[in-house]
């Protein structure tokens, strides 16, 4: 029996967990570059990840399009013709797409098959992966694409949600097939990201719609006018520089602050820097003007403010307005890009209800009932968001040296060194994974990507067996972290970034928020120097 089974066991050289932006590179460097023996596993039914789940009306990615794209493949730059400024989710998954098929990266991926667990065999120094379809492999890498959006929703535990009697829906898993929503009386539960570009596209359709707020966001219009043919000439004139000016910037972009202090200007220079990026609209504006916004308390009031003034404008009832004004700094939760968000609020068929001052009490069959009304819905939309980073991994029984789960190696919260390895997980590598960057993602990707192929392609051609991170470098590593996090605004609220979303996480700051081109740097310097940090046996 015991011969039968291991019969049944796949030896491979590497698995690769995910299909969506990191998993389908990943696949393609170690199989295409390094000829390994490859293995891909996707638990939706295709390749795109995030943009294969959030299907949501309204949904689009909100980093510039021109740089939300692989730049290994400059044949693809060239061909590949953008809809417009922010692609959305129908584009960017035909786009993915387009990458498996021109690569044929889809022969090596099984679909709907979730990774259930991965055992490391110190003995042997490989990994056993199991899935739910049944499947055992035996291999020597193993490596996380998993993505920090897309398959650990949150959905609130709602007293009544079984009780209600309309349709009710997740952005994160939103049907493949239509959902009707036109002339419903329909309800959003949730201002994040997701809730903000979903908002004005379900307002147009919606006989009524209820957007249920806990926290107001501060949201940069994406200012689609601002790109043309004549743009879209001059991007591909110049690709080569604008990603090497990507790959030295603060946050992933081609574009720096201006190098002044916000409080070094006059008022009038200040106010006019952000005027012109408010109407050029977009994430620049959150990176592109002063340098010192992101530490500087009275620097970032100067934005705040300028934002805050901007939502007074465009809301026409001043009390609905005053209930869309954050009070939290400007930075301090990740930027939001939108179309028309603050403008739907001006619409007869929209009210907001402030779930801070008005409670949700329950879900009836007939709708949703705060402290002080109940509300008819036909439709409820939870833009609730994710278990982001450690969600995904949770997932799957995942489990090192002596046996460590993952789960409690990162019972105080996740860590690891640069986001690539934790220690006690020896030849685990993790694309994007905790003690990474966070910005412009597709770049933060390949720079992770790039570096573990080469890393692998060390191991394999000096026999080395294991790999995995200094216990000391990590420490030091998260240490860092946090003290870029504590420096930051982002320490001045709590959102997802920081699990504050989820009740009952670890609060913990798990992206590195200092300046990507060092980071990028830095990843370089560790390899040249013999994997410093890292322990090679």
């Amino acid at each position: 029996m015991q011969q039968a089974k291991e019969r049944d066991v796949t030896n491979v050289d590497a698995v690769v967990i995910g299909a969506g932006f990191s998993g389908l590179y990943m696949l393609h460097c170690l199989r295409d570059r390094l000829g390994l023996d490859v293995r891909g596993f996707e638990a939706a039914g295709g390749v795109g990840g995030v943009w294969y789940y959030n299907r949501y009306p309204g949904a689009r990615c909100d980093s510039d399009g021109f740089v939300y794209c692989y730049s290994w493949d400059s044949e693809l730059l060239q061909e590949w013709e953008w809809g417009g400024k922010y692609p959305v989710q129908p584009e960017l998954l035909r786009y993915l797409e387009h990458v498996a098929d021109r690569h044929d990266l889809r022969r090596s991926f099984t679909f709907d098959t979730r990774v259930t667990s991965a055992v490391y065999d110190e003995a042997a120094a490989r990994w056993t992966v199991t899935t739910d379809g049944g499947e055992t492999l035996s291999t020597r890498y193993l490596v996380t694409g998993i993505g920090h959006l897309s398959i650990a929703r949150y959905v609130p535990d709602l007293p009544g949600l079984s009780e209600f009697g309309g349709e009710w829906y997740h952005t994160g898993s939103w049907p493949h097939e239509p959902v009707d929503l036109c002339g419903k009386r329909i309800g959003v539960i949730g201002t994040g990201s997701s809730g903000v570009q979903c908002i004005p596209v379900v307002a147009e359709q919606a006989e009524h719609l209820t957007v249920f707020q806990r926290t107001p966001q501060f949201s940069i219009p994406a200012r689609h006018e601002t790109v043309d043919e004549n743009f879209w000439r001059d991007v591909k004139a110049n690709y080569d520089e604008i990603w090497e000016q990507a790959k030295v910037s603060a946050s992933g972009f081609p574009w720096q602050h201006n190098g002044k202090r916000a409080l070094e200007v006059s008022d009038e220079e200040r106010r006019e820097t952000y005027e012109r990026l408010w109407l050029h609209g977009g994430v620049r504006f959150a990176n592109g003007s002063f340098r010192d916004l992101v530490s500087d308390d009275e620097a970032n009031r100067t934005v705040s403010e300028f934002l805050r003034e901007k939502i007074r404008e465009i809301v026409k009832d001043p009390v609905t307005a005053e209930k869309l004004v954050p009070q939290h700094p400007f930075l301090s939760r990740r930027p939001i890009v939108d179309t028309n968000y603050f403008e739907t609020y001006n619409r007869d068929n929209v009210t907001l209800v402030d779930i801070r001052a008005e409670p949700i009490v329950t879900l009836t069959p007939a709708g949703v009932r705060t402290a002080e009304a109940e509300y008819p819905l036909d439709v409820l939309i939870l833009a609730t968001g994710f278990d982001a980073v450690t969600g995904p991994y949770f997932g799957i029984d995942v489990r090192g040296r002596d046996g460590l789960s993952l789960v409690d190696a990162w019972r105080d919260g996740p860590s690891g060194y640069l986001g690539l390895q934790t220690a006690g997980f020896p030849n685990l590598f993790t694309v994007t994974g905790p003690g990474s960057t966070l910005g412009n993602l597709p770049i933060t990707i390949e720079t992770h990507v790039e570096w573990i192929t080469d890393c692998i392609a060390h191991l394999e051609a000096n026999g080395i067996r294991e790999m995995e991170a200094d216990p000391e470098a990590e420490r030091e590593w998260m240490r860092q972290v946090n003290e870029q996090a504590e420096s930051s605004m982002i320490s001045r609220a709590d959102s997802w970034i920081n699990g504050a979303n989820i009740p009952g996480k670890q609060r913990a700051y798990v992206f590195y928020f200092g300046h990507f081109g060092y980071f990028r740097r830095l990843c370089a310097e560790v390899a040249a120097d013999g994997y410093r940090g890292f322990v090679l046996r």
